[in-house]
């Protein structure tokens, strides 16, 4: 059979075991700490969908917009006319996209070729 104290999570702070409830709050005797369960939990939603958004290289270095990335693999353009862009081509200045299609999360402009999209998972970051 299981307590309420056995229930309650440890101390964000100082990770001490031994929290108790005050009214709506926890506290730690230990540190003194007084949080919210709710802060807690609402704080750790918004870290998940924080990591969740990122969009990480084919090294797993996260992305940001306005970066420079190299390819990591040869790329065969669709209706490029054969042309194939090769490892090590340099793209500067990328921009990242929310509403991927197929994987492609970058939108990128190269010169002699124009915009394209590319996949992270081809980059790395430079």
């Amino acid at each position: 059979m299981s307590t309420v104290e056995d229930l309650l999570p440890p101390c964000p702070e100082c990770a001490s075991e031994f929290t108790y409830e005050i009214g709506a709050l926890l506290a730690c005797p230990m540190c003194a700490h007084e949080w919210s369960p709710a802060a807690i939990n609402q704080e750790k939603d918004e870290d998940d969908a924080a990591s969740a958004a990122e969009i990480r290289d084919a090294f797993g270095n996260i992305l940001a917009d306005g970066d420079t990335v190299t390819l990591v693999k040869s790329v065969r353009l669709a209706g490029g006319g054969g042309t194939t862009l090769k490892v090590g081509t340099k793209v500067t200045r990328i921009r990242l996209t929310e509403d991927t299609v197929d994987g492609h999360d970058i939108d990128a402009r190269i010169p002699e070729i124009g915009r394209l999209k590319l996949k992270s998972s081809i980059v790395k970051k430079s």
